[in-house]
């Protein structure tokens, strides 16, 4: 598993950096699934819309009503506290880990960069810091998450990577001159 784990060639620039290798896993359920799991993980797992929960060393990202993306370092033990949380009530727990990797956007030129192909307002006041959300990038689909002011959390398709970074290095190169 660990060689499906490897990041995808990407283009790297001054604004764009591959991250870590991660566990993942997207976790489907009502209400009451999301708070168990929340409990479990020791999360405070918003019902709320485009809401990212911070824990440590595990995170999770708003997908739907009934969706969150889970993600924490890649030898993280992520269905273990949740199986027994979980047990009796309806749910999906679906590692994909192999399927996604993550790029990070960050500098002062963060939101112009990403708006380049994303039909996303992301002014500070529109897409807050925390907020999260599945949209598009030019052709792929991904999860955009603002971790601060400058900085953005980009989950996509291992496939769509070296697309996404290859845009993004493009743009970053238009900005800078």
């Amino acid at each position: 598993m660990d060689s499906l784990r490897r990041n995808p060639t990407v283009v790297e620039s001054t604004w764009v950096d591959t991250q870590p290798p991660a566990t993942r896993y997207v976790l489907r359920g009502g209400p009451d699934v999301i708070e168990a799991a929340g409990k479990a993980l020791g999360l405070n797992i918003s019902n709320s819309a485009c809401q990212s929960a911070r824990g440590d060393p595990v995170l999770s990202l708003w997908l739907g009503p009934d969706e969150q993306l889970i993600i924490g370092p890649v030898d993280s033990d992520i269905a273990g506290p949740l199986e027994p949380a979980l047990r009796d009530l309806p749910h999906s727990l679906v590692n994909v880990s192999h399927r996604q990797t993550a790029l990070k956007v960050s500098g002062p030129h963060a939101a112009d960069l990403l708006n380049a192909a994303c039909p996303l307002d992301l002014d500070l006041s529109a897409f807050p810091v925390g907020m999260c959300t599945r949209t598009v990038f030019a052709k792929a689909e991904i999860v955009l998450w603002r971790t601060s002011q400058d900085e953005f959390h980009i989950e996509v398709w291992r496939s769509f990577a070296p697309y996404v970074s290859g845009f993004l290095s493009e743009v970053a190169r238009e900005l800078a001159t």
